[in-house]
């Protein structure tokens, strides 16, 4: 089984978002509007443009267990996202830790990033780099920018 094979809705709905994106590179993140770090969103939406046709998908994942900070609708959330003139794909709001964690979050969070932390995602905007075959192989924190050099390369080693 792989990343690819669990099932998660688009913001909208529609099942299975992360099959329509099988055999592309994805940068998974647990992204939140009302969130300090919300700027991230703009240079999510860069990276995705910039490596679209190199196979990227950068995913959202809406999360409201962090200081309640995603607290919309799905239609507030698309709605932020379209004043932000943010493209990328979204799934559905969506718990990554705890009791109700997804089941990609149980998926993912084993993967250790640069400091050694595995398990629970630690606050908004962590991120998920998964191989174009459906396996974790990065994992990033949630003050990295998207244009973190070392977010880059592992990207880009990704994507070539």
């Amino acid at each position: 089984m792989t990343v690819f094979d669990i099932a998660i809705a688009d913001l909208n709905g529609k099942p299975d978002l992360l099959s329509r994106h099988r055999g592309r590179t994805l940068l998974i993140v647990n992204v939140a509007s009302r969130c300090a770090l919300a700027g991230q969103y703009a240079g999510l939406e860069t990276l995705a443009r910039r490596h679209h046709e190199d196979g990227l998908s950068v995913i959202g994942v809406p999360c409201n267990q962090f200081g309640e900070q995603e607290p919309g609708t799905p239609e507030e959330i698309a709605d932020f996202c379209a004043v932000q003139q943010i493209t990328f794909p979204l799934t559905e709001k969506t718990d990554v830790n705890g009791a109700g964690r997804h089941p990609l979050y149980a998926a993912l969070t084993p993967f250790a990033d640069a400091e050694g932390h595995t398990g629970d995602v630690r606050w908004n905007f962590e991120k998920f780099l998964v191989s174009s075959a459906g396996h974790c192989v990065g994992r990033f924190g949630p003050t990295v920018e998207p244009q973190d050099p070392e977010l880059l390369r592992a990207v880009r080693a990704q994507v070539q």
